[in-house]
């Protein structure tokens, strides 16, 4: 009779537990904006199929020094890319698109050049779900939907304080 109660209490005290964030990723892809670029940027939809909220907040790969979560942001008809620190929410049963023009993951000091179809490891980090590792297809021939004009990702032109290269070497 003890176990019983000991395994009806172990029940109940699952079943009032949080639903935990299911996160999937799809269509990830990364560009560069030209063979010597020291910058590049991912994309994809990131969606949660659980019952709370979960949040991007780091990413990270062995294809650049640093890698931060970014967004586009118009000021005086002027686009300027920003850091995310807080990252980014990604909502119960709905969904987050990283895309040019919006949020997406900014990698800096590329420690080798994407090209066309090949494909890099990237792992980003949620708050709830965890670590999600990924393979990340070069795809610079792929157009979206959005308006770039103003984004210059090769020189970081745009960048809302000059300091995306701050910090990091040729090595």
């Amino acid at each position: 009779m003890k176990l019983k109660s000991i395994l009806l209490g172990a029940a109940l005290s699952l079943s009032t537990l949080p639903a935990l964030a299911e996160i999937n990723v799809e269509d990830p892809y990364a560009r560069a904006s030209s063979p010597a670029a020291q910058v590049g940027a991912a994309f994809m939809v990131i969606t949660n199929s659980g019952d709370a909220d979960d949040r991007l907040i780091s990413a990270s790969t062995e294809a650049a020094k640093r890698v931060e979560l970014h967004t586009h942001v118009i000021t005086d008809g002027v686009a300027k890319m920003m850091e995310v620190e807080e990252g980014f929410v990604v909502p119960a049963h709905g969904e987050v698109l990283l895309q040019r023009g919006g949020y997406h993951v900014m990698m800096m000091g590329l420690t080798a050049p994407f090209v066309q179809g090949e494909t890099i490891t990237l792992n980003l980090v949620f708050e709830v779900a965890g670590e999600v590792p990924m393979v990340v297809t070069i795809d610079n021939e792929r157009q979206d939907a959005m308006n770039h004009d103003g984004m210059n990702h090769e020189n970081m032109e745009g960048m809302s304080d000059g300091s995306a290269m701050e910090g990091m070497s040729d090595n």
